[in-house]
C-alpha cells in the first residue's frame, strides 16, 4: 500500500491564449485549426486573424499538422513571422497522434527553429512552440 500523500494535480488558471502568448493587437495566421472554441477564445482576444491562409509579418502562426508531409511546410511558414514571432504547430496527441514529437521536432530544427514552449492545445491536442534564434533576428 502506498502512504506517500499525493500532492494535487496542478491546474493553471491561466487562459489557453495567455499560455500561447497571443495578445489584442497580435497579427495572427491560422492554418487547419478548426477547434470551436480555440476560435472563440482567438476572437475574442485578437482582432487581426486571418484564417486558411498566411499574412505577412505575423507574430504568430497556429499550423495544424498530422503528417511528416505537412510539417516540410515550416520553412515556408517562417517566412511569414516576424523576427521575434513565433510558430505554433499544432497536433493530435496520445495514441491517436500520427506524428511524434521527435518528428515534429526534426522537421522545425530543419527549417531552423528552436523549441522554447510546451502547451496542452485541448483535451487531444497538444501544440509546440518554434521561434527563430536570437542570433538570427
Amino acid at each position: 500500500m502506498d502512504t506517500k500523500p499525493r500532492r494535487p494535480e496542478f491546474h493553471s488558471s491561466r487562459s489557453l491564449m495567455d499560455k500561447l502568448g497571443v495578445q489584442p493587437f497580435s497579427k495572427v495566421s491560422v492554418i487547419g485549426i478548426d477547434d470551436a472554441d480555440f476560435w472563440r477564445q482567438l476572437s475574442d482576444r485578437a482582432s487581426d486573424v486571418a484564417k486558411g491562409r498566411l499574412r505577412k509579418n505575423s507574430d504568430l502562426i497556429f499550423f495544424a499538422a498530422d503528417s511528416l508531409i505537412e510539417l516540410q511546410k515550416l520553412p515556408r511558414l517562417k517566412s511569414y513571422l516576424v523576427s521575434n514571432g513565433a510558430i505554433w504547430v499544432v497536433s493530435l496527441k496520445g495514441k491517436a497522434a500520427r506524428i511524434r514529437d521527435v518528428d515534429v521536432i526534426a522537421a522545425a530544427k530543419a527549417a531552423g527553429l528552436v523549441d522554447n514552449k510546451v502547451v496542452s492545445f485541448s483535451a487531444t491536442y497538444t501544440s509546440l512552440r518554434w521561434v527563430i534564434p536570437v542570433k538570427h533576428r
